[in-house]
Formats: structure tokens, sequence, C-alpha cells
């Protein structure tokens, strides 16, 4: 059963953000949601769940959420195979925005949090949850916020991997848990279901990694 909602309440969600490199022009990239994950408030987002939104608009960038203290743009948004890709650039003549440079650049700033509407959405039971699997969100804002809560999201620190225990270990470092990162190698490795052996498997799980690197 599908849903259209007309309630104009806005949302957020919430998630880690582990710059690897912020230029001096301010400049960084990351993830600033990812899809096919159960967050802690019991929603999933689908791939394409974006798509109608960024094709309208980009969305803003604010400081805490606070829409009086926009600190910079975003310059590129996108979707990929992992989840809303975005690249971005805090404006340094700003105040506020020195002060998030700062604080981003010496990882005192821990999290992106999406403000956004749900638009269309249904209800599904897995594992005994109520699981709202949301199908088009209507993206307002990324901030760049203190604290994030929902641990699932990938910023740019990807490893040299040798292994697919590797790349799980990658993942779970990033906040999945042990079931999140095998469904994410397997994910990939969909994509190669010719592989047989396990050189195959190691190029497929670098392909994910190059994927969270945006590449």
């Amino acid at each position: 059963m599908r849903s259209l909602t007309v309630q104009k309440k806005q949302t957020h969600r919430d998630y880690p953000l582990e710059v690897k490199e912020i230029t001096e022009e301010g400049r960084f990239s990351g993830y600033a949601s990812v899809f096919d994950v159960i967050d802690d408030y019991d929603d999933v987002i689908l791939r394409c769940a974006f798509a109608k939104s960024i094709s309208e608009k980009m969305p803003v960038m604010l400081w805490q959420h606070n829409s009086a203290e926009p600190i910079g743009v975003y310059e590129s948004i996108r979707e990929d195979d992992i989840g809303l890709r975005i690249e971005g650039r805090i404006l340094l003549d700003l105040e506020k925005g020195k002060e998030a440079y700062i604080l981003l650049k010496n990882h005192a700033i821990r999290g992106l949090s999406i403000g956004y509407m749900p638009e269309l959405w249904e209800w599904e039971n897995r594992d005994n949850r109520r699981i709202r699997v949301l199908k088009e969100i209507d993206l307002w804002e990324v901030s760049l916020v203190t604290f994030p809560a929902n641990p699932k999201a990938l910023i740019d620190d990807v490893k040299s991997i040798k292994t697919i225990r590797d790349v799980e270990d990658t993942l779970r470092d990033a906040g999945f848990s042990r079931t999140e990162a095998k469904a994410l190698i397997s994910a990939c490795k969909s994509a190669q279901r010719d592989a047989e052996d396990e050189d195959e498997e190691i190029k497929a799980a670098k392909k994910l990694l190059d994927l969270m690197k945006g590449n």
C-alpha cells in the first residue's frame, strides 16, 4: 500500500562525517545518505528516492539546520550504487564558514544531516519490525552538524584491500553492522556473477570501494 504525504513537516536524518581531506578552498565530498540500510528510526531509503528532487534543485548547505546560517554551496549531487554523493564548498569569507572549515579540518565536526520531506513511501514488516520504505524524497538541505545520530553513511576513508575480509573490516569501521557489510559486498559482487575465484571477488570488492570514493 502506497501513501502520498500532504504533511509539510520537514524530517532530519543524520550520518557520520569522516572527511579524509578538505581543500584550502573549503571543498569536501562524501555521502549524504546511504541506500537500502534500515536506520535508527526504522526507515530505509531506496535507490532513486532523491532523483526527482535533485533534478529540480540543489539542496542548500546549512549549519546545524539553521536556515539563517547558510555556510556554503553544493556544487555536485548525484545518486550512485551506494547512496547520495555530494561535493560541496564552504564559503570561507563567512565567519561561520571559517568556523565550520576549522572544525571540519580538525575533525571536530562529525556529522552530516539531510533535511527533507517524505513524498512517497510504503510500510513493510521486516524481522518483526515495522519499516517505512521511502521511495521518493523532497530534499531541501544538507547540514553540517556536531552529533550524528545514524552511523550508516560513508565519507572518503578508504584503505587499500587485499582480501574480502579487508573490505568487510573497512565497512565495519565506517559504522556498518556485519550483516550490512556483507550485504553491500554481496550487492557489488552480483555485478560480476561470473566471478569464479578469489581474484574476481577482490576486483568486485574494489569496485565497491571505488564507488565509495566516487570514482
